[in-house]
């Protein structure tokens, strides 16, 4: 039986700019920057603001698309070591988030930890949310942050910095090929 939370029916969004405000967060922790850069703050946020209502709808579709693509991938990873992916990311997410208060208020970490869970279990993280009404803008910097931890799960495990990027990166471009 189909789920409405398939990922078959989620729209991807903006993919390719949701990935940018990733690594450009990446780039500024592995920098040495333990702040946000208020020059960078100032450009992510004059950026979203350029996007107008339907952009800014396609940069969540392709943040949880990110989600979605990133949990897949840990999903492979963990499963190959028989581990599980939920075990492993779920309580790692949930303890980085409370540890980030002034970014993350604490009534948006289940929905973030929702998300995950749904993205590891085959399900459509935009779609799993939707069925709870509109996004509010208390979610926006948690979503960001949960693709950002996200990423940097995936650059520990396999000791390479760039590589949840550049493994997004080339599955856009086989994309576009196809």
């Amino acid at each position: 039986m189909s789920s409405p939370c398939d990922p078959q029916h989620a729209p991807a969004g903006d993919v390719g700019a949701a990935l940018m405000v990733i690594d450009s967060r990446l780039k500024s922790i592995h920098d040495g920057k333990t702040e946000t850069d208020p020059e960078q703050q100032a450009l992510i946020e004059q950026f979203t603001a350029s996007l107008g209502p339907k952009g800014a709808d396609d940069l969540l579709d392709g943040a949880c698309t990110l989600i979605f693509m990133f949990m897949n991938w840990l999903r492979l990873a963990y499963e190959d070591h028989g581990k599980d992916v939920i075990e492993y990311v779920v309580p790692n997410l949930v303890t980085t988030l409370r540890m980030m208060p002034r970014s993350v208020r604490a009534e948006t970490i289940p929905t973030m930890a929702g998300l995950v869970i749904a993205a590891g279990t085959g399900l459509s993280p935009n779609l799993w949310r939707k069925q709870y009404g509109n996004w509010t803008q208390d979610e926006m910097k948690p979503l960001e942050a949960t693709g950002f931890l996200l990423a940097e799960h995936i650059n520990r495990l396999t000791d390479d910095p760039d590589f949840a990027t550049r493994m997004i990166t080339e599955a856009l471009t086989r994309s576009d090929m196809d």
